[in-house]
């Protein structure tokens, strides 16, 4: 029972406990809430103290701003007004003057209006002043014209024509002045040596003991070298020097090759004679092509086909009244080019047609026609240009001038035909002559070789002996000496010596 009480009692205790402690624990809540919302009443009184601030500041800041810009908007506007108010005045201005020029423009219009019918009033008047001129005169309007022409031609035609002569002599003075300043700076700019071999070419000696070798036993040498050769050979007191005489220059160059290398090698007979006049035809030729390379190295071309440069090379040995044709044309060339670069013209045109205008003499003796025809012929041939062709067909007048190129060409070849002792008239005629004693020599059937000797005082004829006889070479000589004395022009007597040699050869075996 006791404990029973006790154990009621405990409980009692504990509940009461409990309840107490709740209501204790709810009190102590309530003080802590009731801090706790005090702290946050604080706190959001502050915030609320704080926003008010910013707000206030910000709508004082906004108040400023506000302001400035309503100051510099009235600002912006006053100055918008006042440029309105300029522009206006300046459109009432255009205005004013647009209204003026229009104004103007309608009397300048009348003005125009009244001058055109004074100008047709005036026509009319003048029409009618012709017609009672021509009805008072008796003349027509182009009959008083042309006796009105005729009367003052009549008073100032000395005038006029002495005006008309002064300008024309002033004129071509002018132009006289200048193409001799320009045709001075060419010649001047090449000038060149005219002397050269013309009929004869001089051998030196070692010593005059070779003369016996060269004359030979009974003369056999030098009559193998005169029949192979063509050439004259002269053999007299002159110490240490044989005379070679011909009017061919490839035919004395050969008799000189030959000759020197028959002296070098000390075996002069016939047989040597024919084999190094053979080896010495080949020299020439290797010599005509070398000729012809200098010359185009000289003038500083390139590009020219070699069979062209060899056939320019013949030139060398080939000449025109006296003067030699290929320097000839390596002066024309450049002759021609220094006018060229003085006038403005194609100065390398001129180069090359001034070299090639006379190619064609190269080979006018195996080709018929003239040297200008068959070098047209040749550089066509060739593919040369048609510029260049056009250039040097006309430098004889044969053909007209095309191209200011042709007629400097034919200027420059004519100022190197001109040069003091250039070309010699008299000698060409003395070398055509010889020329024409061989080729009459050389029409009759059975002639081998035909050489013209001794100045043209005698032709030595070689014939063919398998075809004529010795009596037909007796007739031959008297047919060539009539044929010449029929066809030639010469002083004294012509010599006509046929010669008929027969020659056996057999081999040893």
């Amino acid at each position: 029972m006791d404990l029973f009480i006790l154990l009621m009692a405990g409980i009692i205790v504990l509940v009461f406990g409990i309840v107490f402690g709740y209501y204790a624990r709810q009190s102590i809540a309530q003080k802590q809430a009731g801090t706790v919302e005090a702290r946050i009443k604080k706190k959001v009184l502050k915030a609320k103290q704080d926003s008010e601030t910013i707000i206030s500041n910000a709508q004082q800041k906004a108040e400023g701003i506000l302001a400035v810009g309503k100051k510099e908007t009235d600002g912006r506007r006053y100055e918008l007004f006042k440029t309105e108010q300029i522009l206006l005045k300046r459109e009432n201005f255009l205005n004013q003057k647009v209204s003026v020029f229009e104004d103007d423009q309608k009397e300048f219009q009348k003005r125009i209006e009244r001058v055109s019918k004074k100008e047709q009033d005036l026509e009319k008047l003048r029409e009618e002043s012709l017609k009672n001129l021509e009805r008072v005169s008796n003349l027509s309007k182009e009959e008083a014209k042309k006796e009105l022409v005729q009367n003052l031609e009549k008073i100032y035609q000395q005038e006029i024509l002495e005006r008309i002569r002064k300008m024309e002599r002033e004129g071509w003075e002018k132009y006289e002045r200048e193409a001799k300043k320009f045709l001075a700076t060419a010649i001047q700019k090449y000038s060149l040596s005219q002397t050269q071999e013309i009929s004869t070419s001089s051998v030196a000696l070692p010593s005059d003991e070779i003369k016996g070798k060269i004359i030979g036993k009974e003369g056999r040498n030098i009559r193998a070298l005169e029949k192979l050769t063509g050439v004259e050979i002269i053999i007299d007191e002159t110490p240490e020097t044989v005379i070679l005489s011909c009017f061919s220059p490839i035919r004395r160059q050969v008799a000189k090759i030959a000759l020197e290398k028959l002296i070098k090698d000390g075996r002069i007979q016939p047989a040597r004679i024919e084999e190094q006049v053979k080896s010495a035809e080949n020299e020439v030729i290797k010599q005509t092509q070398e000729a012809g390379e200098a010359a185009v190295f000289d003038i500083g071309i390139i590009g020219f086909d070699p069979k062209l440069i060899q056939l320019l090379g013949r030139l060398r040995f080939r000449t025109s009244y006296g003067q030699n044709v290929l320097t000839h044309s390596i002066e024309v060339a450049y002759l021609a080019s220094a006018l060229a670069s003085e006038m403005g013209a194609d100065a390398l045109v001129c180069k090359k047609a001034g070299l090639m205008h006379d190619i064609g003499k190269a080979v006018d003796h195996q080709v018929e026609g003239t040297h200008v025809d068959i070098g047209i012929k040749i550089l066509e041939k060739f593919g040369i240009e048609k510029e260049i062709i056009s250039a040097m067909k006309s430098h004889h007048e044969e053909y007209p001038a095309e191209t200011i190129e042709a007629l400097l060409i034919q200027t420059a070849d004519q100022i190197s035909g001109a040069r003091p002792g250039a070309r010699k008239d008299t000698l060409e005629n003395y070398l055509k002559r010889l020329k024409d004693l061989e080729n009459i020599a050389l029409r009759f059937p059975g002639v081998e070789k035909s050489w013209a000797l001794q100045a043209g005082r005698e032709v030595r004829v070689f014939v063919k002996p398998e075809e004529i006889n010795d009596l037909e070479a007796r007739n031959l000589a008297r047919a060539i000496a009539n044929q010449i004395q029929e066809e030639l022009r010469y002083p004294g007597e012509i010599k006509v010596n046929v010669i008929r040699e027969t020659r056996v050869i057999e081999y040893a075996k």
